[in-house]
């Protein structure tokens, strides 16, 4: 099970995410349906699989280990130093708020939302395209679902 985890962050996020989300010693649990759910390390909760579609949703521990993997960047939506303090705490990113993104990212998956000097603040869900976080200056770009205050 633990290859087939390495297996799904590696097609999910890039290259060598596997082994860095799940070292040796990560433990899973399975859902009802003996399906790969839960993945932790040391009883901390390092991901989620989610059911719908069989990829991965972080817990910031899962954000932290991938944000030291992938140089900026990589995986970011960069948050303007006025939205940070607000993010960090639970909120979502707006897009007047967002100062540059990766545009390999696409519309519905997990990244990792940062200040300017690349300071983790949260990880969460895409809710738009690149171009249009840079572009358009109303309405939701990140959908925060863990953050670093909470």
């Amino acid at each position: 099970m633990l290859i087939r985890a390495r297996t799904i962050a590696d097609y999910q996020f890039g290259r060598g995410a596997g082994s860095a989300l799940f070292p040796d010693g990560t433990t899973y649990s399975l859902s009802k349906t003996r399906r790969l759910r839960y993945l932790y390390w040391e009883e901390e909760r390092v991901a989620t699989v989610r059911a719908r579609d069989n990829l991965l949703t972080l817990s910031m521990i899962g954000a932290k280990r991938l944000h030291d993997l992938f140089c900026s960047p990589r995986l970011r939506v960069v948050a303007s130093d006025d939205a940070a303090p607000f993010i960090a705490k639970g909120g979502n990113l707006f897009a007047r708020h967002v100062i540059a993104v990766d545009p390999e990212i696409r519309s519905g998956e997990e990244v990792l939302v940062v200040d300017s000097q690349d300071r983790l603040l949260a990880t969460g869900t895409a809710v738009l395209a690149p171009e249009e976080m840079m572009q358009i200056k109303r309405g939701l770009a990140v959908q925060a679902r863990k953050a670093a205050e909470n």
